[in-house]
């Protein structure tokens, strides 16, 4: 039970990270989110909640909305680099937790 909610702090509630590492590579869409969540990281979220966690990360100023030319049916979302520079915060404080936790 532990290591199942360890497991989903880690990964669904802090879906913004995964989000953000993926689009630190390339423009993605919501539903394009959804999957690379799975074959990238190992685990599935509903594509509704994909779409709450872009609306929230852009009303941060964490991604941005993009035009991609030859596909106007989707909406494309890439990081900001405020949103890059949250994520490194974010890493460093997993890096810092992690080495705290650490057995001998």
């Amino acid at each position: 039970m532990a290591y199942n909610r360890l497991t989903r702090k880690l990964t669904v509630e802090n879906l913004w990270m995964y989000i953000l590492k993926m689009l630190s590579e390339k423009p993605m869409y919501a539903y394009e989110i959804k999957r690379a969540l799975k074959e990238r990281f190992g685990f599935t979220v509903a594509t509704i909640t994909v779409y709450m966690v872009l609306y929230k990360m852009t009303r941060e100023g964490l991604v941005e909305k993009v035009p991609v030319e030859g596909d106007s049916r989707r909406q494309y979302y890439k990081s900001t680099k405020r949103g890059l520079d949250t994520l490194r915060e974010g890493l460093k404080f997993l890096e810092k937790t992690l080495k705290t936790l650490s057995l001998p």
